[in-house]
């Protein structure tokens, strides 16, 4: 990783790293979050560059897939072996910032391996078929936005309601204020309810 001036991002320490790094343009921090190698600082390095506003959707996911999730992704987090809590913390942060929409979707920047991304959304999609869930769920609906390209798995069906009583009728306004609650779960992420 010799890059800005020669600067060798395989030696140093993770203050050393962060020091060079507040001194990158938004441009070099976005390149930095896809390249930086997550043997190295992960916790301190490269966690300050994700919370950094400049890093786009395409950058974060790139940076999330080089964290390799898919070795911890179904490990209880007590089972995480001490020298990968660091690489964990990153994983769990970049996913919480994808899902909260902190990573916006900027033009001509893309993952870097669409297929590794798409593999894992499948994934996702089959655990949820089968009542599993992984430590990190994406959110398809915003990472949708990203590229046209993917292969996303199709939407949750809105399961059909059972016939009920017309007292039931009568009363669902007052009990589930108009709309019944399994249904808002399936709302899109920007309607506001």
């Amino acid at each position: 990783m010799d890059d800005f001036g020669g600067y060798d991002w395989s030696v140093g320490t993770s203050g050393d790293h962060q020091e060079k790094m507040r001194d990158l343009s938004p441009k070099q921090l976005r390149y930095v979050a896809r390249i930086y190698d997550w043997r190295l600082h992960p916790e301190e390095a490269l966690g300050w560059v994700m919370a950094q506003k400049c890093m786009d959707l395409g950058s974060a996911l790139s940076a999330f897939m080089n964290g390799e999730p898919e070795r911890f992704n179904y490990m209880p987090k007590r089972d995480v072996p001490d020298q990968y809590h660091a690489a964990a913390r990153v994983l769990d942060n970049i996913c919480l910032r994808v899902n909260s929409g902190f990573y916006l979707s900027s033009p001509g920047n893309f993952v870097d391996s669409e297929r590794r991304l798409s593999r894992w959304l499948k994934y996702q999609g089959a655990d949820r078929s089968e009542g599993r869930r992984g430590r990190w769920i994406l959110d398809e609906g915003i990472i949708a936005g990203l590229t046209e390209k993917l292969d996303l798995p199709e939407t949750v069906a809105i399961p059909e309601s059972p016939k009920n009583s017309l007292l039931h009728d009568v009363l669902s306004p007052l009990k589930d204020l108009g709309v019944s609650r399994d249904h808002l779960k399936y709302l899109p992420a920007e309607y506001d309810v």
